[in-house]
Formats: structure tokens, sequence, C-alpha cells
């Protein structure tokens, strides 16, 4: 399901950023890092929205689609957005927000079943 992103508050990027690794230094010549925000925010637009990279929307908020699918990636690869779903689930939990007794599996996104449709 599609939604909408103007971008993070000052509140969820004070609480998201420290789950991140510190930015690289910047060597020598050649641009500086990417704005971490900027680059999030983009990758959430993405995932909120369902929009293609191609029609990331072009602002203040938002990092450039291939600095930010770049960041995507490597990130992924860090483990950084394990360890922000595990902060968030925690955060959750202490709350009381979530009520283990209720909750669910959907099988449907199994890889298991999708290699069994094609045999």
């Amino acid at each position: 399901m599609s939604g909408r992103f103007e971008g993070l508050t000052d509140l969820q990027w004070g609480f998201l950023s420290s789950f991140f690794p510190p930015p690289p230094q910047k060597r020598g010549k050649g641009s500086p890092p990417a704005d971490r925000r900027k680059v999030l925010n983009s990758i959430l637009y993405i995932l909120i929205t369902g929009s293609r990279w191609c029609d990331l929307p072009k602002g203040e908020q938002w990092g450039a689609r291939s600095t930010s699918h770049r960041w995507l990636e490597r990130w992924m690869e860090e483990g950084t957005f394990e360890r922000i779903k595990q902060g968030l689930l925690s955060v959750a939990h202490l709350n009381g927000l979530i009520d283990w007794e209720s909750s669910s599996v959907d099988g449907s996104f199994s890889p298991r079943k999708r290699r069994r449709q094609g045999r």
C-alpha cells in the first residue's frame, strides 16, 4: 500500500541517527560525504510511496537518487537497517505498544513456497 512521506521530523531523525555508523571522513579532493538524513529520507520515500527511483522528488530534504540507492545497499550489507528494526522493536516493546500474544506471520512471501511452485 502506498502512502505519503514528507521527510523525517527532527525527533525521528534524532532517534534514528544513533543507529548509523559515523560518516566517512573526506579523503582529499572530491565531494563531501552525503547527508545521511537526506539519504534516509529518500530511501523511506521510495519504500513508503512505492515510487520508482527515477520518481524521487527533488528538494531540500531529499538526497540524490544514485547516492541514496548506493547507501541503501551499503547499509543493508552493514546491518544498519537490522539495528534500526531491533531498536524500534525494543522501544515499542518497552512502551507496551506490541501485543506479542496476538502476533502472526504471513507465509505467503516465504522463499520456500516459491521454490516449490517451480517444480
